[in-house]
């Protein structure tokens, strides 16, 4: 495999093309795959941040490339392998907006996975649309599928219950955009709230489960895994990204000192 860029006790991150990486990783050795793979949305087109109109581009991991000509070559590719590395009971979660959700969910058909649910993840804070020709955009979907239709998968399902104060947890999960305190060690243009990962890491694994994260960022997937004691290995191309999440990872190692 790839040169570690950081290691503890819990937390592999390699600084590497995921999709070079994964091919290098041992058949059905992954628990979950937990992924939020690039949209391909760096168009030269603008956004919105802070009530500011600002590019819309995120860097060139989110562009397409000679390697990875178009999205659906790119997540093919990704689907495929990720079947791959899952055990025979594995799951995987894929993050998407409206821009690449139903390629995805396409794709995971294609290669036969089970799809379990569509989670909407409902941005109680989302930027406003400055253009004011369309709704606001407010929710990202995170498609949950099992390797197969005789995968069976792990559910928490008491946990989830009892989160949801007695009641089943629906498929609507409303929480704020990322705060502050989550952007301490630098900021990355995705990042997603803490909350929502830590409860699909609640929700899909138990302590002896090991979790991969293709596209790791800034790390929230490895940060959860190490508050609630799941083996990780992140992958991602940008030292810089790499280097908060090595150091969001290390103020959550003090902080259960």
């Amino acid at each position: 495999m790839s040169q570690m860029f950081y290691q503890n006790d819990l937390i592999k991150l390699y600084q590497d093309d995921s999709l070079e990486l994964m091919k290098k990783m041992d058949d059905e050795s992954i628990d979950v795959i937990i992924a939020d793979p690039p949209y391909f949305l760096s168009n030269g087109g603008v956004t919105n941040r802070g009530g500011k109109q600002v590019s819309v581009n995120k860097g060139n991991w989110d562009k397409t490339s000679k390697k990875y000509q178009t999205s659906e070559e790119f997540n093919d590719l990704f689907l495929k392998d990720a079947k791959r590395l899952l055990k025979p009971d594995g799951t995987i979660w894929v993050f998407g907006t409206m821009h690449n959700i139903f390629e995805i969910g396409a794709l995971m058909k294609k290669h036969d996975y089970r799809l379990l649910n569509n989670i909407t993840w409902q941005k109680l804070n989302p930027p406003p649309n400055l253009g004011r020709r369309m709704f606001t955009h407010s929710t990202e979907n995170i498609i949950w599928a099992s390797k197969n239709k005789k995968s069976k998968h792990y559910f928490n399902y008491d946990l989830m219950r009892e989160y949801n104060g007695g009641k089943q947890m629906k498929d609507v999960w409303s929480t704020p955009v990322i705060n502050k305190k989550e952007r301490t060690f630098g900021r990355h243009p995705t990042q997603k709230p803490i909350s929502i990962i830590t409860r699909m890491v609640e929700a899909s694994t138990n302590a002896e489960m090991t979790v991969l994260d293709p596209f790791v960022g800034s790390g929230t997937t490895a940060v959860a895994c190490q508050i609630l004691h799941r083996h990780c290995i992140g992958v991602d191309l940008s030292a810089d990204y790499l280097d908060i999440a090595k150091r969001r990872i290390q103020n959550e190692e003090e902080n259960l000192v």
